[in-house]
């Protein structure tokens, strides 16, 4: 079978989502497997809680200077050579004999996993036309939630199975070959591609693209940074949170929880592809790629309010039907923002611009963490709900007041040519 450019690009996209999955899977070892490495290491609750701190510093670092590096090097090059490097990290977690060697370890999986989501973005940005970007986006993002669905069933077997060092040696012996894969099947586009997504494209100019100093001028670049800093929370919130308050206020068994914790994320990855696809309907339709993407956005974004009715529900079946939705909600935002961004700036700015925004984004998590254990421990879960319900729609009116499509200014020289 002949493989010809538009099939090309949807094999790429397979490879994506594949890393993805193992991406977030290889993040989720260290959390799984809390009670047999902190006996390993000798180590209490704060020990344990560094080792995730030399994850969560590197990573939030690490994401902006991805970015930039995609678009001086090109998705193909960092993005093959960050699968490498965080395969070796978790190989390397599995071979540590010392706490300290395995903290390195983890560091340098934070080092090296955001180098992925700038390349992904970058690769849908110049392989994919608008009225396709948004279903290509979310399909390859959508490994990232679908790890997690995944991960806690499949560490748990190989480490009952076969050892928890060999969690380690697997996750990262599938990375490398998930690299080899990618190195085989990533090209850049063909011409033909490049003028069916330069005809779709808003104009930016000929080529031209923000300097550094310039993007930092932009309205939009701090309008991205504001929605993802009031939004992301509210995922992060489904990922660390959503668990334990199952089990500690709507009644679940932790064997329960492994049977029906799942759902939300298979609901929020149905949703948020079903809406990009939705934004994408839109623009094939006629619409502006950028007003399609905020429309979608703002009607999805109303689902997340919901949660201020999470400590009102009769039964732990409501809060999984609730948090479904919520979860659709977030997910949606967190897919489409990167389309957002790749058609709010030029596409050599647009994976410089999402590693900003996703280092902002793990800040802001950082800080609702912060505020959601302070809470619990003392005037309950009421206020995190009623906080969590206002951060989308916040989200919504900077999306509509900020966020445009952004012109590079012309040089003089270049106005008179």
């Amino acid at each position: 079978m002949i493989l010809t450019p538009e099939r090309r690009r949807w094999l790429i996209v397979a490879v994506i989502f594949v890393a993805l999955v193992f991406n977030y899977l290889d993040r989720q070892i260290v959390a799984i497997l809390k009670p047999v490495l902190k006996s390993e290491y000798q180590l209490d609750d704060s020990g344990y809680a560094m080792l995730l701190n030399l994850f969560t510093i590197s990573y939030a670092v690490m994401y902006p200077i991805g970015g930039w590096l995609v678009d001086r090097f090109g998705p193909r090059n960092v993005m093959g050579i960050g699968i490498i490097g965080w395969s070796l990290a978790c190989i390397g977690g599995g071979m540590a004999r010392t706490i300290g060697m395995f903290g390195l370890s983890r560091a340098m999986l934070g080092a090296a996993e955001p180098t992925n989501y700038p390349a992904q973005l970058k690769v849908v940005a110049i392989w994919f036309p608008g009225r396709l970007r948004a279903t290509a986006n979310s399909l390859c993002v959508a490994g990232g939630s679908i790890g997690a669905i995944i991960a806690p069933p499949l560490i748990a077997w190989v480490a009952i199975s076969f050892g928890w060092r060999n969690v380690f040696f697997i996750a990262g012996a599938i990375g490398l070959m998930i690299a080899l894969a990618w190195w085989l099947v990533y090209r850049d586009p063909p011409e033909s591609i490049r003028r069916d997504v330069e005809a779709s494209a808003a104009k930016t100019g000929d080529g031209a693209k923000f300097t550094w100093p310039q993007l930092w001028r932009t309205r939009s670049l701090w309008g991205i940074l504001l929605i993802r800093f009031v939004s992301d929370p509210v995922w992060y919130f489904c990922l660390f949170w959503l668990p334990g308050y199952l089990q500690e206020d709507s009644g679940l068994t932790l064997q329960q929880v492994g049977m029906v914790g799942w759902i939300p994320f298979l609901a929020a990855d149905i949703g948020a592809i079903a809406t990009a696809a939705w934004s994408d309907r839109m623009v094939r339709r006629g619409g502006t790629p950028l007003l399609s993407r905020k429309r979608m956005l703002t009607v999805v974004g109303l689902l997340a309010p919901l949660c201020a009715l999470t400590p009102y529900l009769p039964s732990a079946f409501t809060t999984l039907l609730v948090f479904s939705l919520v979860a659709v909600a977030a997910l949606s935002w967190l897919f489409t923002i990167s389309v957002v961004i790749a058609e709010s700036f030029p596409v050599a700015n647009a994976a410089s611009v999402l590693g900003i925004a996703g280092g902002c984004g793990a800040a802001g998590a950082v800080v609702f963490n912060y505020f959601v254990g302070q809470l619990i421990g003392s005037v309950g879960a009421h206020q995190i709900f009623l906080v969590m319900a206002l951060l989308h729609p916040i989200a919504i009116v900077i999306l509509w007041t900020m966020v445009r499509e952004e012109r590079v200014p012309q040089s003089p020289a270049r106005a008179l040519s």
